[in-house]
């Protein structure tokens, strides 16, 4: 996918979810594609990178925005600040590293899913279930085994 096209995608999306097109939001929306799990704080260095008069609270509104319009999907590991990431409408999971941090999208678990399917909900309608792998990326477990 080209950047001109992803650009053309990305102002149908704002449209669509009623929102309007504005350069920090489409700067944001660049970032997130280019690093995708990044924090906050990557997220707004990758736009002033672009757009360099943007504020920090503009990008914390936008990410908020789009966060709750559903155009970015909000994920926050336990003991980790927020990361954003534009893969949404799926039900994937994600490994992070316990050295470094990183992150790493996981497909959907397939076959037996014990911890899937709850044993009690209470009474709630259950839409989705939520699993953080944890372990060491290659990297690190590279370096700790040397």
């Amino acid at each position: 996918m080209d950047d001109h096209a992803t650009e053309a995608e990305f102002e149908h999306l704002l449209r669509s979810a009623d929102l309007r097109v504005t350069r920090p939001r489409l700067a944001v929306l660049r970032a997130v594609r280019r690093h995708p799990h990044a924090d906050t704080g990557s997220v707004l260095a990758a736009v002033r990178s672009e757009e360099p008069t943007v504020s920090h609270q503009a990008v914390y509104d936008v990410l908020g925005a789009l966060a709750e319009s559903g155009l970015v999907r909000r994920i926050q590991p336990a003991g980790s600040v927020a990361r954003y990431e534009l893969r949404v409408g799926d039900n994937h999971h994600h490994v992070v590293c316990r050295s470094c941090g990183v992150v790493a999208d996981v497909d959907c678990a397939v076959g037996v899913r014990p911890c899937l399917d709850a044993s009690d909900t209470h009474g709630f309608v259950v839409d989705e279930a939520e699993v953080t792998y944890w372990g060491l990326c290659p990297a690190c477990s590279t370096d700790t085994a040397t």
